[in-house]
């Protein structure tokens, strides 16, 4: 299954030549490339797949599916308990 998943741009360095970044999923905070949309900028939001930003999206846009992934989690829980 492949999965691309919001997170907000905290912070944007070069690393071997490549523009990266760290993006924060709800909390948890990951680096990923983001040499694919250099408008992107810190405080967007971005969506990353297999560590790769490949496009910005609006903070409401991202809070809605931000949303559903954690009523998910929540319901993973629940059949799990």
């Amino acid at each position: 299954m492949c999965l691309a998943i919001p997170g907000k741009l905290i912070e944007t360095f070069e690393q071997n030549g490549l523009r990266m970044g760290k993006v924060d999923y709800g909390g948890t905070v990951n680096t990923a490339c983001i040499e694919y949309v250099p408008e992107a900028v810190v405080g967007q939001y971005v969506i990353v797949h297999a560590g790769f930003a490949i496009t910005v999206i609006d903070e409401n846009e991202a809070q809605k599916t931000l949303a559903l992934w954690d009523e998910l989690a929540e319901h993973m829980t629940d059949e799990n308990s």
